[in-house]
């Protein structure tokens, strides 16, 4: 058989005739074709084309996957292993049924984008997480149908979805720099306030092995719209360098420096005897000096010297120097 791609003049000559017959020998294919569903396209009318290969939001959330096992650590005492699995698209009506109506979740602003996205998690894992927690197992079995959580799975679905929104920002910023706020929770699918039924959603699902127990799974869903300004982004080919992760130390840093203080400027201190405090009423006058400069205090230890001033028509503090009582702690 010749290698070349060209018909041979025998090859010509038998299609030839064959068209001038009337012949065509594949007309059972042909024939077969018909019989088949075939459906018309209209190029542009499907969303999913214009998503292209959101090679990006796959690599994403493989680095979310990997970030979210320190979350669900303190609960199970181990890094789970958690899965990202390919992204998929639907209407949001779609989602809804085949969802339960009792889910966990959490609405999230995504202030870049100028859009939102939602966690769905499961009762069961809420259920089994907690379970976990509090020295228990994760061999409970499904539980009975209800319609809310318990305070103290309020609490566990805080922390949990506290945790993968700070991870999600992690696995975002070597992309794109995004920021979440503006928290909600909800309890029934059928109450939430996301997108319209018929608005398509992208669904990254993410799978956890529990030991001795069957995989769960949670659900991370953006609105098509939201993520469109960003597509030829989503469609590069990300490569990371980045080390960074939600370590222990890191995590235990940034809760350390999350703690709020009370901070007060102590204009003077004034000294009374228990039978003058005894007979103070109201509209009493009790005379102060201040001398020198006031002391800023936190949590009741004085750390600054300071003025009284005014920035902008706002009362404001000039710390001016470390107080000597701080020096001496």
């Amino acid at each position: 058989m010749s290698s070349s791609s060209k018909l041979s003049k025998n090859e010509v000559e038998a299609l030839i005739s064959g068209l001038d017959e009337g012949d065509v020998s594949d007309a059972s294919t042909l024939n077969g074709a018909s019989d088949k569903q075939i459906r018309d396209f209209k190029f542009g009318s499907d969303d999913l084309s214009l998503l292209g290969d959101y090679y990006a939001l796959r690599v994403i959330n493989e680095r979310f996957a990997r970030f979210s096992r320190t979350v669900f650590q303190p609960m199970l005492r181990y890094q789970p292993r958690v899965t990202a699995i390919n992204p998929t698209v639907k209407t949001f009506e779609d989602y809804t049924f085949a969802s339960e109506s009792f889910m966990s979740l959490t609405l999230a602003r995504i202030e870049f984008l100028r859009g939102s996205l939602m966690m769905v998690i499961s009762p069961d894992l809420i259920s089994k997480l907690t379970n976990a927690y509090y020295g228990g197992n994760t061999l409970i079995s499904k539980t009975a149908q209800r319609s809310d959580f318990t305070s103290t799975e309020d609490r566990i679905i805080e922390i949990i979805t506290d945790g993968l929104i700070e991870a999600l920002e992690l696995a975002w910023a070597d992309l794109i720099k995004l920021e979440f706020s503006e928290v909600s929770r909800e309890e029934n699918m059928q109450f939430v306030s996301f997108v319209d039924d018929l608005e398509q959603v992208i669904c990254c699902a993410f799978e956890i092995q529990l030991p001795g127990s069957a995989p769960a799974s949670f659900d991370v869903i953006y609105p098509l719209q939201t993520l469109k300004p960003i597509a030829a982004q989503l469609r590069s080919r990300m490569q990371s360098d980045s080390v960074d992760s939600l370590s222990w130390t890191d995590r235990l840093q940034k809760a350390v420096f999350s703690v709020p203080l009370n901070c007060t400027a102590r204009l003077t201190t004034v000294e009374s005897k228990m039978a003058s405090v005894l007979k103070f009423k109201n509209d009493d006058i009790v005379p102060i000096q201040i001398n020198g400069p006031l002391n800023f205090v936190v949590e009741e230890r004085e750390f600054f010297e300071a003025e009284l001033g005014d920035v902008g028509g706002t009362v404001a503090l000039s710390l001016l120097k470390p107080s000597k009582t701080a020096d001496k702690k």
